[in-house]
């Protein structure tokens, strides 16, 4: 499978390189993909593109750990409580289906072209995937289980760690693998809408200034990082949920 996927990724640079070198779309427009990988060079040699970098990835990781959080405790508080989730539930439905775009004029309002503004955006984004997950591990406890360690006199902490924490933790990875490409996605997104420091930005700064083959090569370099976050996140999820039947079944 690894390698009818690197015939992809290779047939696709071939099609890039092509496309524009039979006239099917202008070069000025479309750079082949050697020009990309030139441009590419040569942003990988300025102390400029690594601070980029460098403040994309601080945003994208300080937004998903608070999203994670946030998410996760809200998920157990509002799961385990069913009047609290009952209550909550029409509330989340409204919000979780808002556009994270949408919230840039208020993110701008509140915060300028700072970090903040953008990690604003991340965080609400990611929040919901992980949120949503979480009440659905929740909900998804053994009832049988649950009167069972009522009946055995079990504290409140011992039901989340050896009952709630189990079960939830599959649908918690499932959330933290969306939510970590949301989280990405929202970055990239406020660094190029508001203007807050990263690669975001650079590519609205090669895009204003003409240069066509740099600005390739920095969405190159987002697509690069969304790849990486995926099989990181898988091979955590696999790692951490070696124990579980479904992981077990997909190694065998």
């Amino acid at each position: 499978m690894k390698a009818y996927g690197l015939i992809g990724v290779a047939g696709f640079v071939a099609l890039l390189e092509a496309v524009p070198r039979l006239g099917l779309v202008p070069a000025e427009y479309l750079p082949p993909a050697s020009r990309i990988a030139v441009a590419l060079g040569e942003e990988a040699r300025h102390a400029a593109f690594w601070q980029a970098l460098l403040d994309t990835l601080q945003t994208w990781f300080a937004g998903l750990a608070i999203a994670a959080v946030a998410g996760f405790v809200a998920g157990v508080v509002i799961g385990s409580v069913p009047l609290l989730r009952e209550y909550t539930a029409s509330t989340v439905e409204f919000l979780r289906p808002i556009p994270s775009v949408a919230l840039i004029p208020l993110a701008v309002l509140l915060y300028g072209t700072a970090r903040t503004a953008t990690l604003l955006l991340v965080v609400y984004a990611s929040f919901w995937q992980i949120l949503v997950q979480v009440l659905h591990g929740v909900a998804d406890v053994d009832p049988i289980a649950r009167d069972t360690a009522r009946s055995f006199k079990l504290t409140a902490w011992q039901r989340l760690w050896r009952l709630t924490w189990p079960t939830a933790l599959p649908y918690t990875m499932t959330g933290l693998r969306l939510a970590t490409a949301v989280a990405l996605i929202l970055t990239i997104t406020g660094e190029l809408i508001i203007g807050t420091p990263g690669i975001g930005k650079e590519i609205a700064v090669a895009q204003s200034s003409g240069a066509v083959a740099a600005m390739y090569a920095l969405v190159v370099v987002t697509g690069v990082l969304g790849v990486l976050a995926n099989l990181v996140t898988r091979a955590g999820e696999r790692r951490v949920l070696a124990w579980h039947p479904a992981q077990r079944a997909a190694s065998a």
